[in-house]
């Protein structure tokens, strides 16, 4: 075991694990915060995606000895209250079904709109491919990414 200091949602936390361990299982096992899902853990399905100094990666694929002094940001840390313009668009157009891909979904979408807050919908497809959805609403994804990147346009 190794002990590591992480910043995790702007806090420091320490655990103590195996150099090897998935940054995923550091999170949802050690950390206590579950929005970030297991889905494929071999990076192809995009559930477990978190922010690493503002790029979306997948969690399961990093291991922690990787991290270092990186910041990282999980759905939690997003908005703790719910209230980042993605979180109330995915919820105002119905996105969510069974809840697989939520926390990725919405993840891949917020570093997206952080480096291009005015996406195309190729830009947005271009974003979003990889995150699988198994209820298949990509749909509506595409609509949320588009309904809070105005608010987010907005505010800029």
């Amino acid at each position: 075991m190794t002990t590591f200091t992480l910043k995790i949602n702007d806090q420091f936390r320490t655990v103590d694990v195996a150099d090897d361990t998935p940054l995923l299982w550091v999170l949802r096992d050690n950390l206590s915060l579950p929005g970030t899902k297991y889905g494929c853990g071999m990076g192809i399905c995009g559930a477990c995606t978190v922010h690493i100094d503002g790029v979306a990666k997948r969690s399961c694929m990093i291991s922690v000895s990787n991290v270092g002094s990186q910041s990282i940001t999980t759905i939690e840390g997003l908005d703790p209250a719910g209230a980042h313009p993605l979180q109330r668009a995915w919820c105002d157009l119905d996105v969510p079904q069974c809840g697989y891909c939520q926390g990725g979904q919405i993840m891949a979408a917020a570093a997206l709109l952080k480096r291009n807050p005015t996406p195309t919908d190729r830009q947005i497809d271009a974003a979003m491919v990889g995150i699988l959805c198994r209820c298949g609403t990509y749909v509506r994804i595409r609509a949320a990414i588009k309904e809070a990147a105005k608010t987010i346009g907005a505010k800029s």
